[in-house]
């Protein structure tokens, strides 16, 4: 098999390994799509903690090629998507029903070998059966999607009231598209990237403000009519947009963190603030059993939208360098593909 191994900051190689035979309980399949996620780049620049050499891609849309003993569901054929995580079950979280928090959680493509690879072993338990017919590539995005719903689940929105999003990236779009399905409106989405914010407009943003022009606030304010949002999103990984966007927020607002900010940055609030508008603070990490709702929803959500761009295993480094560039709506690797 051949797969992309990390083995250290900006040490990315396409090496030659040998097959395997899943063990009891195990399944082996050939993954067809695999996301290049905002982690990933991360890990590949040093930023974000995995465990070396270990082989990327969390986001992974695969054919079932072998299944092991004692495998009850799944069968050779199937098209299924991975839940990446492993936990340990043991911990005070696992059993307190809150795994995603668990203290020595790992997770495929970061610390277990993931699916930048022509053949992969997970357990059958994280491989989920995606619908007949459905192309592997919006498969792939079971994931980002998955995660997406468990940060709907946290900020628990009322329908009919307003919320800001800052960044419209493939996971941005994504919180977008599950924002209407919810009711909220209106729907301001804060980008300084021209195409993002055209993108935004075409997946139903009301309106768009760049951030780095001149009266920005304002603008954005005005989009409510003055009163501040009722729900504000950040979807960057920036900690300055925690800064900007609590002045933006309406009395009893909700801030969720979404995206995932470098370990060592701050951010500087003003206490005050929080207090004297009731403001609620909310973080969400990965996607503790939504995996199978977003399966269901998956097909209906128009994600070929986003528009797919993939490279073949043997192009990661120009792959990683669109995704960089930002020259697709979302970069995928085809690893059977030469």
């Amino acid at each position: 098999m051949k797969a992309l191994r990390f083995h250290g900051p900006h040490d990315l190689r396409l090496e030659d390994m040998p097959d395997r035979t899943p063990g009891p309980g195990e399944v082996r399949i050939r993954p067809l799509a695999v996301g290049i996620c905002g982690t990933d780049q991360h890990i590949l620049d040093g930023t974000f903690a995995s465990q070396p050499p270990v082989i990327l891609g969390h986001e992974v849309a695969a054919v079932i090629d072998a299944v092991g003993r004692d495998v009850r569901h799944a069968r050779e054929g199937d098209l299924i998507t991975v839940e990446p995580h492993e936990y340990c079950g043991v911990c005070r979280y696992c059993r307190l029903g809150r795994e995603h928090l668990c203290l020595d959680k790992q997770a495929f493509g970061v610390h277990l070998d993931g699916g930048m690879a022509t053949l992969q072993i997970i357990p059958e338990r994280i491989a989920y059966k995606l619908p007949d017919g459905l192309d592997p590539k919006i498969g792939a995005l079971t994931e980002p999607l998955s995660c997406c719903v468990h940060a709907m689940d946290r900020l628990a929105p009322h329908s009919g009231t307003s919320i800001g999003l800052w960044g419209a990236g493939p996971a941005g779009l994504i919180m977008l598209t599950l924002f209407q399905l919810a009711g909220l409106t209106p729907i301001v989405v804060f980008e300084p990237d021209a195409a993002r914010r055209e993108s935004a407009l075409a997946f139903g943003a009301n309106a768009v403000v760049d951030p780095l022009a001149g009266g920005w606030q304002e603008e954005g304010l005005r989009a409510v009519g003055g009163a501040g949002f009722d729900y504000i999103v950040e979807a960057v990984g920036s900690p300055r947009v925690l800064e900007t966007a609590i002045p933006l927020a309406a009395r009893q607002g909700t801030i969720l963190i979404f995206g995932v900010a470098n370990p060592g940055e701050t951010v500087a609030i003003r206490p005050q603030e929080v207090f004297a508008k009731e403001l609620t603070i909310l973080g969400t990490v990965i996607n503790p059993y939504t995996h199978h709702r977003s399966v269901e929803i998956l097909p209906h959500l128009g994600l070929d939208r986003l528009g797919i761009k993939t490279f073949p295993l043997e192009a990661h480094a120009e792959a990683f360098t669109a995704q960089k560039q930002r020259v697709a709506g979302k970069v995928q690797f085809a690893p059977q593909a030469s």
